[in-house]
């Protein structure tokens, strides 16, 4: 079986669809469940076609500094979960193995990317950049949404967390 990987056009325009999120936001956060010491929810936006957004946040119990923000999507008629966009707290060191770069330590946003998918020995989505644009979960929170165009209705993307 031959596989298909998504073009880095084809990832930055799913990036770029707009997402519509219909739920109460402060339903979200009391939702959120307890897992191997870190609170998450995760959130599915039906597409037409049959694929699927899926939207994941998780962070730390003990270190508020170890949160991730995921915008994740899965083909129609499959059950594999491609990270498009990931926001990452301050909380490990990053390299980016096929550039051969130093590592950081520092909170940043990892792209998936055609050339990572086709490496194949790393997650689509490891290429990572540091960015200054967030410092907590919450101002994470507010870039995610800029930056992959989420669009809500009847809640308040501040109480996240």
């Amino acid at each position: 079986m031959k596989t298909e990987f998504l073009t880095d056009i084809e990832i930055q325009d799913l990036i770029n669809e707009p997402k519509l999120i219909k739920f109460d936001f402060n339903d979200f956060l009391l939702k959120a469940k307890e897992k191997q010491g870190h609170k998450e929810n995760d959130f599915i936006i039906e597409r037409q076609d049959g694929s699927k957004f899926k939207i994941m946040a998780r962070q730390n119990i003990h270190n508020p500094l170890d949160f991730s923000i995921i915008l994740g999507y899965i083909k129609p008629n499959s059950n594999l979960l491609i990270r498009l966009k990931r926001y990452n707290g301050k909380s490990h060191q990053h390299q980016n193995r096929l550039e051969k770069t130093g590592r950081f330590y520092d909170f940043h946003i990892h792209s998936a990317t055609e050339r990572y998918q086709k490496a194949g020995q790393y997650k689509p989505e490891h290429f990572a950049e540091p960015t200054s644009r967030y410092s907590n979960i919450l101002t994470a929170w507010t870039c995610f949404v800029e930056d992959c165009n989420i669009k809500f209705t009847n809640s308040d993307i501040s109480q996240l967390f």
